[in-house]
């Protein structure tokens, strides 16, 4: 993809997200993710019922009367997006695959926090960090972030490793964002040994679990013989979907897996959000900024 192909491809998802973002995401997500904590806005006379906590000392001993400090919410965030690359993201068996699906959504999301005039950042991973952006704000910088985003889809230019490590994106992200942030992880979560990792980052950030998943993942087609490529690894499999059986099988292993990290998500008090490729996802983004709104107020 040249220069003039990858601007063109970054003008039209600007354009098909920017209704979605106007009318639907904006005051959800205002509504729903708040500032970092509170930041102090100026000193005033102690007034009957104010926290002694906040008596300004300092000032109250120049001014021979008490004054206190008065804080307010500070509304600026970081978001910061982990963007899984690896191989099994360019899986689509109808639609769009998975790494376009979640390019949208982070084209989203970074455009509702720029709206917001808040801080986005970028860490693409797959093994390994490929790429990070450092949170900026400003509609320039996160046009950079789609471009990112999309020089990552391009062919020509693949991640140097197909396989995924969620534990190195989370440590990386420990590393390099040290003031609280809200991190949206989007991956199809194929992948081994981070939950402890996890853990720690949802201690010292809001993290939101963003599950991309392909249809065909969860229900096979009555076809007969289906070779399978693991994208991530390599191996192929033989399948003969043609027994009933077989294919309940998957079903079953499919929904067991997906209610296992659902689980685990809910244990640790961070919240999950299910992506099917061949469904729009506006609803279940709205779905959830609703909940959240409700569970804030």
């Amino acid at each position: 993809m040249d220069t003039k192909e990858l601007l063109k491809k970054v003008r039209q998802i600007e354009i098909s997200i920017r209704g979605v973002v106007n009318e639907v995401f904006a005051g959800e997500y205002h509504s729903v993710f708040k500032g970092r904590g509170m930041e102090f806005a100026e000193v005033r006379e102690y007034q009957v019922g104010d926290d002694v906590r906040n008596i300004d000392w300092n000032v109250s001993a120049r001014m021979n009367q008490p004054f206190i400090k008065v804080f307010e919410e500070e509304r600026e965030l970081t978001v910061m997006i982990l963007f899984d690359s690896s191989a099994s993201e360019e899986f689509g068996s109808r639609g769009q695959p998975k790494g376009e699906v979640a390019t949208e959504l982070a084209a989203l999301l970074a455009s509702s926090a720029i709206k917001n005039n808040d801080k986005v950042g970028l860490i693409i991973f797959s093994s390994r960090i490929e790429k990070f952006v450092p949170p900026r704000k400003g509609r320039q910088h996160v046009l950079r972030v789609i471009r990112e985003l999309l020089f990552f889809e391009d062919e020509a230019n693949q991640p140097r490793s197909a396989q995924t490590d969620i534990a190195v994106a989370l440590e990386y992200l420990n590393r390099v964002v040290r003031r609280r942030a809200t991190v949206f992880l989007l991956s199809d979560f194929m992948a081994d040994d981070y939950q402890r990792d996890l853990q720690i980052a949802n201690k010292r950030h809001d993290l939101v679990a963003i599950h991309l998943i392909d249809p065909l993942e969860e229900r096979l087609p009555a076809v007969g013989l289906i070779e399978f490529e693991d994208l991530e690894t390599g191996e192929v499999t033989l399948v003969d979907t043609s027994p009933r059986s077989i294919r309940e099988n998957v079903s079953q292993n499919a929904g067991k897996e997906k209610q296992e990290l659902e689980r685990f998500f809910k244990s640790i008090g961070m919240d999950y959000i299910s992506i099917y490729t061949n469904r729009s996802y506006i609803q279940p983004l709205t779905k959830f900024f609703r909940m959240r709104a409700k569970r804030f107020h």
